[in-house]
C-alpha cells in the first residue's frame, strides 16, 4: 500500500481503520427518568391495594351496620364522706366556719359497659371527674379494654379525695347541706372513647359522653339519688 503526500510534501501512513464498538455510558437524566418511573409504579400499586383494602372493610360495616356502644353509671358507693372545718376562734366563732371547710370523699363507682355490635368493641382509658357546685373534687381513671361482641362488662373506678379546700360561699353551701339537709349534691362528667375492631382494624373513634348527678347523704354514707345523661339524652 503507498502513502500519499500532502501539499507540503510529507508523507502519510495508511489511514486508520475505525473501531466497529462503540463505548456508551447512561447519563444522569436517563437514571433520574428510570427512578421516577419505578416509584410512580409503586405509588400506584399501594394505592390500588389501599383503596382495596378500604372497599373491602366500607362492604364489612355496611353489611355489620355497627351500633353505638352504651356505657352506664350502673351504682355509686359511699366508702367515707367527712367534712372538717377550722375551729372558731373567740373573736368570731361563725365567720370562720363559713369561710373555709375540707372535704374528704372516697366513692366507688360501677359502669356498665353493653356492646350490641356482632363485632367486637375496643375501649381506650376513660378519665371521669367528680364536682361540687363547679369545683373539680377528684378525677377516677378506668384502665382500656376489649369487650366481646353482644356482651355486658361491668367496670369500677374510685375517686379518693383528701381534703381539698373549699372556701366562703361554697364552703357555708357545703356544710350546709351535709348538716342540715344530710345530702350533697355532686356530678359525675367524663367521654369514653371506643373504637369498633373489624378483621383486626379498629375503626374511627366513637365518643361517649358520661353526665350523672348523684346525691349523697353523708350520715347514711350512702347514695340516694342518681340520673345520668348520654349525649344529652336522659337514660
Amino acid at each position: 500500500m503507498t502513502s500519499t503526500a500532502n501539499v507540503n510534501g510529507e508523507h502519510n501512513g495508511p489511514p486508520r481503520p475505525r473501531s466497529s464498538r462503540q463505548q456508551y455510558y447512561p447519563t444522569s437524566s436517563s437514571s433520574s427518568a428510570s427512578f421516577k418511573g419505578c416509584c410512580c409504579c409503586l405509588f400506584l400499586l399501594f394505592s390500588f391495594l389501599a383503596l382495596l383494602v378500604l372497599a373491602v372493610v366500607l362492604v364489612i360495616v355496611l353489611a355489620l351496620k355497627p351500633k353505638k356502644p352504651s356505657f352506664d353509671l350502673q351504682q355509686v358507693g359511699v366508702q367515707y364522706m367527712g367534712i372538717t372545718t377550722p375551729n372558731p376562734s373567740e373573736t368570731n366563732p361563725a365567720a370562720n366556719a363559713a369561710t373555709s371547710a375540707s372535704l374528704s370523699l372516697s366513692i366507688r363507682m360501677l359502669f356498665t359497659a353493653v356492646n350490641p355490635n356482632r363485632v367486637g368493641i375496643k375501649y381506650g382509658e376513660s378519665r371521669f371527674t367528680v364536682m361540687y357546685r363547679g369545683i373539680p373534687l377528684g378525677k377516677a381513671s378506668v384502665p382500656g379494654f376489649f369487650q366481646e361482641a353482644h356482651s355486658v362488662r361491668q367496670v369500677e373506678a374510685t375517686v379518693a379525695v383528701d381534703r381539698v379546700n373549699l372556701l366562703q360561699a361554697d364552703a357555708a353551701s357545703l356544710v350546709r347541706d351535709a348538716s342540715l339537709n344530710d345530702r350533697v349534691e355532686l356530678r359525675v362528667l367524663g367521654d369514653v372513647g371506643a373504637k369498633i375492631r373489624i378483621l383486626n382494624f379498629d375503626s374511627p373513634g366513637v365518643q361517649v359522653s358520661v353526665d350523672c348527678a348523684i346525691v349523697i347523704s353523708p350520715r347514711k354514707q350512702s347514695l340516694t339519688y342518681k340520673q345520668c345523661g348520654f349525649d344529652g339524652l336522659s337514660v
